[in-house]
């Protein structure tokens, strides 16, 4: 199967890629028309909720309304595009997997869709209400009237809950490269310390500007990127130890053959 990966021209490679985009594309807009279906139920979930029953939403354009419907819609086409969107990678990258390569890496897929919803639960239920209370406590503190946009509450909330619950694919993004053998732990360990300094510059760009706020996040982050080093370690393990039963299986077959 590497050797047919090999023997493929770039027109087919690109033709290839070109097939899994055009699936992919065709699934995210399946999931917009079936988004805007579901876009004022979630709308009305949102809106209704303890974060958002202290505001008086205004619209202050006539596309605010759409807009936010829009807005729904993309993200519940996401969520349902992305574990595809991974699986049309593994189905573009697998003929050049070996057989136990292939599927050690195509059971990562389900969990994609998991991790995002867990993501998108701790943002939206933990990291959101407290960026909205910091964010209030200084309008507050500072004497102003609060009067927000639809567009701008919806923003702010998408804003957050969007970064984080893709960065809760991180541990399943390292065990997947780690599974075509493209990262290790050996080489996750080097690459510690400027790994911590990008998650932390991401909790401090996605958080409100205080201390409480940015180590909230940055702490579940970090955690997580220790997490993806220990499932790196186990699946590399597992690697090793197939790979030293092939070079065994091999050693054997040689000495029958001299031995014969």
């Amino acid at each position: 199967m590497t050797q047919q990966m090999e023997e493929m021209s770039i027109t087919e490679h690109l033709s290839e890629l070109r097939k899994r985009l055009i699936y992919v594309l065709s699934i995210f807009v399946l999931g917009l028309i079936a988004g805007f279906f579901v876009a004022d139920p979630v709308y009305q979930y949102l809106t209704k909720s303890e974060s958002a029953k202290g505001f008086v939403l205004h619209a202050f354009s006539f596309w605010d309304g759409i807009g936010i419907y829009m807005k729904i819609a993309g993200l519940f086409s996401l969520i349902i595009t992305l574990p595809f969107t991974v699986y049309q990678i593994w189905k573009f990258v697998s003929p050049g997997l070996k057989p136990r390569e292939r599927k050690a890496t195509l059971k990562y897929v389900p969990y994609v869709f998991l991790l995002f919803l867990t993501g998108m639960a701790f943002s939206y239920y933990v990291i959101f209400p407290m960026a909205l209370a910091f964010t209030t406590a200084i309008t507050e503190k500072m004497g102003l009237v609060e009067t927000y946009g639809m567009k701008q509450y919806f923003s702010f909330l998408f804003g957050i809950v969007l970064p984080v619950s893709l960065l809760f694919e991180l541990p399943l993004l390292i065990m997947f490269l780690t599974g075509l053998r493209i990262l290790n732990p050996i080489r996750l360990r080097k690459m510690r310390r400027v790994s911590y300094f990008v998650l932390i510059f991401i909790a401090v760009v996605i958080t409100p500007p205080d201390f409480i706020s940015d180590l909230l996040v940055m702490i579940p982050l970090l955690l997580l990127y220790e997490i993806s080093v220990l499932l790196s370690a186990i699946v590399y393990r597992k690697q090793l130890a197939a790979d030293e039963e092939i070079e065994s299986r091999y050693v054997r077959s040689e000495d029958k053959k001299h031995a014969g």
